[in-house]
């Protein structure tokens, strides 16, 4: 067993070096590949016998709490460990799979959040996106693809408002994924009937300044957390949608009145985390100079807010004859960083290519 433990400190010490966000081991026939995902890429790092794989994958099933008996099932799990002196929040994953288990690791360092200079791109979107975090009442929603950063752009937000306003803060979260002692954290548990739902009422009760939701995910946490920025307090929160004007589209389709959406939104961004072109290399960095860097991808915000916002929301009630008013896409943000020469031309990727 030590060997076996050995070699998963390995691969764990390795993902932390590279700053990997996740960690894949993937059954074969034969064997099991290992796979990092490195600034958004799988990269393959190597192979280990089918039979060390699966050994490993018990180990870790084990430390974060799983079924080790259990393997017809996909689960879940959550630990931590600390590595080079640093605390990572570990979240895993196993599936079933034709050969055997395939096990995915997420990778959370516990640093709370970047440096306010760092959080987007453009210094003009960290601008805005802190004088909403100042407001004393109102929604703020967050969208983008798993990865790309909305938990750290919320944590760096509310981690700089408590600083400076001293606001009492409360996050409701599944999983609480970065500790923070500054706020009041809630684990949300459904199988204990602890809901998002039931946590905001709770919450409303405890005095808050600004409440943190970690995702509004259908029509009654949509409801309460319009209710709750209707009743006086800041709400922030997340959201899947495509972009900007899809998270409002999906917000009335919770139920939500375009009422309640004027007199609440106060901004949607939709979020991607684009790799920045490297000062040396050009479009394309070696691998070793990649390791190098310290800062290697940098957050883009959409942001929909002001009259531009209230467009999207008047064509919901049927008054959206008219054109709407246009603002920053994240296709022309990252059109413009190309031409900057902060980011490489493969960025359009992205949004497809597109000037949507």
């Amino acid at each position: 067993m030590d060997d076996i433990e050995q070699v998963a400190n390995r691969l764990l010490a390795e993902a932390v070096q590279r700053r990997a966000s996740d960690l894949h081991l993937v059954p074969r026939r034969h064997d099991a590949i290992i796979r990092l995902r490195l600034d958004g890429m799988l990269i393959d790092v190597g192979t280990i016998s089918k039979e060390t794989a699966e050994r490993v994958i018990v180990h870790f099933k084990f430390l974060a709490g799983m079924d080790i008996g259990e393997r017809r099932r996909p689960q879940s799990g959550a630990m931590e460990v600390n590595e080079s002196g640093e605390t990572v929040y570990l979240r895993l994953s196993t599936l079933p799979t034709l050969y055997d288990e395939s096990l995915v690791i997420r990778l959370l360092p516990q640093r709370f959040s970047l440096p306010l200079r760092e959080l987007s791109l453009f210094s003009h979107s960290t601008a805005r996106l802190f004088s909403f975090m100042q407001q004393p009442q109102g929604l703020v929603l967050l969208t983008g693809p798993t990865g790309s950063g909305k938990t750290t752009t919320l944590y760096t937000l509310l981690d700089v408002c408590q600083a400076e306003r001293q606001r009492n803060i409360i996050t409701l979260e599944d999983p609480i994924e970065k500790r923070n002692d500054r706020f009041l954290q809630v684990q949300i548990n459904e199988k204990a009937g602890i809901t998002y739902a039931a946590s905001l009422k709770a919450a409303l009760r405890h005095d808050p300044d600004v409440l943190m939701v970690g995702e509004i995910r259908d029509h009654d946490t949509a409801a309460i957390a319009v209710r709750s920025a209707l009743t006086g307090h800041l709400v922030v929160s997340t959201m899947h949608a495509a972009d900007a004007v899809g998270a409002v589209y999906r917000l009335h389709e919770f139920g939500v009145s375009p009422g309640d959406l004027a007199e609440t939104l106060l901004a949607v961004s939709a979020q991607r985390l684009v790799e920045l072109r490297c000062p040396l290399c050009g479009d394309n960095c070696h691998p070793a100079c990649r390791r190098l860097q310290r800062r290697r991808r940098a957050a883009v915000h959409e942001l929909l807010y002001g009259s531009a916002l209230f467009d999207v929301i008047r064509s919901l009630s049927g008054e959206g004859e008219q054109r709407l008013r246009p603002h920053l896409t994240l296709a022309r943000l990252i059109r413009k960083g190309i031409a900057l020469g902060y980011l490489p031309t493969r960025a359009l990727e992205l949004v497809g290519g597109g000037e949507r």
